[in-house]
């Protein structure tokens, strides 16, 4: 999969290179296709991001993926990170002797883990938006909560929620405006944090040029 995209980091993979299989979560595609421009040796499947609407999916589907894909591919990176499953994603990652993304969601791999833990100890009480997620608020928060048809449950979703923050992973004015109004239907505060690709870059490059027989290390 590949498609125009603005430039991002590139790391060029050497002749002697692995051959890389990234299973990517849909959320993720536009910036997986990024990372990888300069990485002939990489190859990228994805899910429907639609399986974080029922996390208890995404192992299964994941295992499916790797068992389906794998042939051919000298080291196979799963681009997820525990995302709801509860450690269940874990085992599948252990049996298949594969690596994923750090942390819990994707909020913490592309803050980082040092300042994604800093940002929840200053205010525990805060809703994220990522690209993605600002790109899709209305299909996946507003109208995926049914406030669309019931704005009656709004105070009932988010009355514990103080903020909202954006981590935005490109320099996009239109995306920073459609999270601040959408902190604003929200009734949150709103903050914007630049994070760039974080984690996610430095994994993909690891994963993608590694040596064989080495443990890829973001």
């Amino acid at each position: 999969m590949r498609s125009e995209l603005v430039s991002s980091p590139k790391a060029t993979a050497s002749v002697d290179a692995p051959r890389v299989l990234v299973v990517g979560c849909g959320a993720l595609a536009r910036e997986l296709v990024d990372l990888t421009r300069g990485l002939p040796n990489v190859d990228i499947t994805c899910l429907p991001a639609t399986l974080h609407n029922r996390p208890g999916g995404i192992p299964a589907a994941v295992r499916d993926r790797i068992r389906s894909r794998r042939a051919g591919y000298d080291r196979v990176f799963v681009a997820y990170a525990d995302c709801g499953t509860g450690g269940l994603l874990d085992r599948v990652i252990e049996e298949e002797g594969v690596d994923r993304l750090p942390g819990a969601h994707c909020y913490e791999f592309y803050a980082g883990r040092p300042d994604f833990a800093r940002l929840t100890d200053e205010e525990p009480a805060t809703f994220f938006l990522t690209d993605f997620l600002a790109r899709n608020f209305e299909r996946l928060v507003w109208r995926g909560l049914g406030l669309d048809r019931h704005p009656e449950l709004l105070p009932d979703y988010f009355r514990n929620y103080r903020r909202l923050v954006y981590l935005s992973q490109r320099d996009d004015p239109e995306l920073v405006a459609t999270a601040r109004r959408a902190a604003a239907r929200l009734g949150l505060s709103f903050e914007h944090r630049v994070t760039g690709y974080g984690e996610l870059a430095t994994s993909i490059v690891a994963a993608a040029t590694t040596p064989v027989g080495e443990v890829a290390s973001a």
